[in-house]
């Protein structure tokens, strides 16, 4: 950040007083610029024993598979932004939310919250992030062309509770870097 949103006066990084670390704060007005952590929320959509999976159409990590998720709206909860990314990028509609995986990211300051839930019909398409759409079996799974360490993990986990007749318990984890993924 070089400029004051606030006032257009340079910024300058301090510790502003009365507080422990470094933020932007204006030179002329001292407004306080805090840059927090950005929300990413998601599903894990369902179709019988299918999971459906997205081909991202944009960077980072185009034509990797992903599960529908984006970044969270002002204006909306975090159930209705999971259920808002997965109609924009796989045009499928979703009932019975339940929130299942929040991974805290600390590396690129995001946190992911991911929804299981129920496809209303089974249909879906790509939409404008999206190259192709797919349901897949947990073998069909193109596991070493995922996107993002997140949904490798999610997607672990989902096929592990199911196979062990687990009620899908909430889970919070974190993912220090992109080589913590696992598998």
């Amino acid at each position: 950040m070089k400029f004051c949103s606030d006032c257009g006066a340079a910024v300058d990084f301090r510790i502003p007083p009365g507080d422990d670390r470094e933020r932007f704060v204006c030179t002329a007005c001292e407004t306080i610029h805090y840059i927090n952590p950005r929300l990413i929320v998601g599903c894990l959509p369902t179709w019988g024993e299918q999971v459906l999976l997205c081909r991202r159409a944009i960077e980072p990590r185009r034509d990797y598979w992903t599960l529908p998720a984006g970044f969270m709206e002002n204006g909306e909860t975090t159930e209705e932004g999971a259920a808002r990314e997965t109609w924009e990028e796989a045009r499928a509609q979703v009932r019975d939310l339940a929130l299942y995986r929040v991974y805290d990211v600390p590396y690129i300051n995001q946190v992911y919250l991911f929804y299981r839930c129920s496809l209303v019909d089974g249909s879906h398409a790509a939409g404008p992030e999206s190259t192709d759409t797919r349901l897949f079996h947990r073998d069909e799974v193109p596991w070493d062309e995922l996107a993002f360490p997140s949904i490798y993990r999610a997607l672990r986990a989902f096929f592990a509770d199911r196979e062990a007749g687990r009620d899908y318990p909430l889970a919070v984890e974190t993912i220090y870097r992109r080589r913590d993924a696992g598998g």
